[in-house]
């Protein structure tokens, strides 16, 4: 597994920089794959006080190389520097006679990375994007026209897309987690659709899990939890959406006067951008008039995750722009009602009012309104929690995904798998 940026450890710190569910993912893939027999290598960038090597579980260890100096190095910039990282890889595969049976690399950065070492080893090349530069470049430009120069500069667009394009096409497959990945990468990308896999990402059932009433009200007098909790949780930056999530709380405060939003948005140790963007939110929340109600958590805790989900009554992924959104899938997985953003693709594997809600953030009314059905109609908030628990078991358990994984790699003729719900799909008469 090659997976470059970030801070990539045995307990990540979810929340600093480019640190977030792709890291999850790494991880949690990879010891599924040891469960199924492998011995998994996550290759990284080493920065900062890390160490070479650091031991994950008994078949997973993270190999840590550097490039680029000490300091951490954002990721739309970590091209820059890759060479040097390759260059130190290889002398350690040499010089410890390391055999791999294939390379699975994350994110543009990483596969770049990872490319040169496949042509080097002569080994299949697995790519997984997470997100795509052509659909991220789309949508913050169709939202913020005025930004575009800002944009680029920022995020590296034109270097990035220019890479991604070479990349899809080097490697063996490329892995889409969602179905809109999956039909941008075939249409935009130009790949062949044959070298594409749907596979979507999973979350650890052995962790996130529904529990009794009586449990949960234990884990909310813990947490601090009072009145009906609307939950939101990420990293702090622009794209999550937190800031229209605030504006359609206004819809929800005015209909349920206990409606309660808490936003454990950010890490331990925020840079001066996060701080920026904390201090925004803040200063946004006092001007709805319910700034009272709304309620700015600190860093959530991996051990603690799952019970920050329970303790709520209901969580709302809100992004802008959101390749799947592993945090819905896990709150769903928590016995939590959940509604999820329709600028995703996490929305077309589930039934609207059965496994979940869906709502564009953009649109104030429209959140709120959804929010507020949560806590207005109380059989929907409990099909919501039972329904959304059972798709969670069914269908993205990291089990499932190393499976599929592997089955791609070996090219075993397995059932396509398709995460669009058309469980209650009318069917379509031209008549009618």
């Amino acid at each position: 597994m090659v997976s470059t940026h970030g801070y990539v450890a045995a307990v990540p710190p979810l929340g600093a920089a480019d640190t977030g569910g792709q890291v999850v993912y790494v991880l949690e893939l990879a010891k599924k794959l040891a469960q199924l027999g492998y011995q998994v290598d996550i290759w990284t960038r080493r920065f900062e006080e890390q160490p070479e090597i650091e031991a994950v579980s008994e078949r997973v260890r993270i190999i840590r190389m550097p490039c680029g100096g000490r300091e951490f190095l954002p990721k739309e910039y970590l091209c820059d520097y890759l060479a040097e990282w390759n260059e130190h890889a290889l002398r350690f595969i040499q010089q410890h006679s390391l055999g791999y049976t294939f390379i699975n690399s994350h994110y543009w950065d990483a596969g770049l990375a990872a490319q040169h070492l496949c042509n080097v080893l002569n080994v299949p090349h697995v790519h997984t994007p997470h997100s795509l530069g052509l659909w991220k470049k789309r949508q913050m430009e169709a939202d913020f026209p005025d930004s575009t120069a800002e944009f680029e500069r920022r995020y590296n667009f034109s270097r990035r897309i220019e890479e991604e394009r070479k990349l899809y096409a080097d490697c063996e497959i490329v892995v889409a987690t969602t179905p809109p990945q999956l039909d941008l990468i075939v249409r935009d990308y130009e790949i062949d659709a044959a070298k594409v896999r749907m596979v979507p990402p999973g979350y650890d059932d052995h962790r996130f899990f529904p529990v009794s009433e009586a449990s949960r009200m234990a884990i909310r007098d813990r947490l601090g939890f009072k009145g009906k909790v609307i939950l939101a949780l990420g990293r702090l930056a622009r794209n999550k959406g937190y800031d229209l999530l605030i504006d359609a709380f206004s819809i929800v405060a005015s209909r349920e006067p206990q409606a309660i939003l808490h936003l454990a948005v950010g890490g331990k140790d925020m840079n001066p951008h996060e701080q920026k963007l904390l201090a925004e939110l803040q200063q946004r929340a006092e001007q709805t008039g319910y700034g009272s109600r709304i309620q700015f958590g600190s860093f959530v805790a991996d051990a603690d995750l799952a019970d920050y989900y329970r303790a709520a009554d209901q969580f709302v992924l809100c992004s802008r722009y959101e390749p799947f959104g592993m945090t819905a899938i896990e709150a769903m997985a928590s016995g939590t009602p959940t509604v999820v953003t329709v600028h995703g693709g996490l929305f077309r594997a589930l039934s609207f009012g059965r496994h979940a809600l869906f709502a564009d953030p953009f649109d104030r009314e429209d959140l709120g309104i959804m929010m507020a059905k949560v806590f207005r109609h109380p059989r929907l908030q409990t099909r919501l929690a039972k329904m959304g628990a059972h798709k969670a078991r069914s269908l993205f358990t990291w089990t499932g995904i190393a499976h599929q994984l592997v089955a791609a790699v070996e090219q075993r003729m397995t059932a396509a798998v398709t995460l669009d719900d058309t469980e209650w799909d009318e069917p379509w008469n031209d008549g009618d």
